[in-house]
């Protein structure tokens, strides 16, 4: 999971950097031949894309140093937590869901990952396999119970063997 999420961020690190160093850079030069800064659009369009590469340049480099800090010998071995893997059962719904508890950055729901900043990963944190747990969500309170627990160390014990 770790080595997945460093993954990710390395990528879109590499393609932001070539974008400030190559692509941008392209862009600007273009806009500035075509004159009159003051009304040039692509111009104004181009800095403020260099502006966010930056900053999502800024935050990837946070993201990592605090990813290398994540000591997986601190974390819970039977309470949900990054990098769980939950299948909890809805149960006004009587359906069952299974994704990922991920860090803020990395929500992608059609590929089973909730955030731990989410109110979904925010109620299911510390709770433990069996357990049932109400959660706010925005269209009101819902109850889950949670059936199978994978936590990060788990999988990593797992992988070791």
């Amino acid at each position: 999971m770790l080595e997945q999420i460093r993954s990710q961020i390395e990528d879109e690190i590499t393609a932001l950097m070539h974008e400030l160093s190559v692509d941008l850079p392209a862009r600007i030069k273009v806009a500035l031949e075509h004159g009159d800064l003051r009304e040039n659009s692509e111009f104004k369009a181009a800095k403020e894309r260099q502006g966010f590469v930056e900053a999502r340049l800024n935050h990837l480099t946070v993201r990592m140093a605090e990813l290398s800090k994540i000591d997986v010998t601190d974390m819970a071995y039977d309470k949900v937590g990054f990098g769980s893997i939950v299948t909890i059962h809805d149960i006004d719904m009587a359906e069952d869901f299974t994704f990922t508890i991920t860090a803020g950055d990395f929500i992608d729901l059609d590929a089973g990952q909730v955030s731990l900043a989410s109110p979904i990963g925010r109620g299911l944190l510390g709770a433990a396999e069996g357990e049932e747990v109400t959660i706010q969500l925005p269209a009101g309170d819902r109850q889950y119970k949670i059936v199978e627990l994978s936590t990060l160390p788990q999988q990593m014990e797992a992988e070791d063997s």
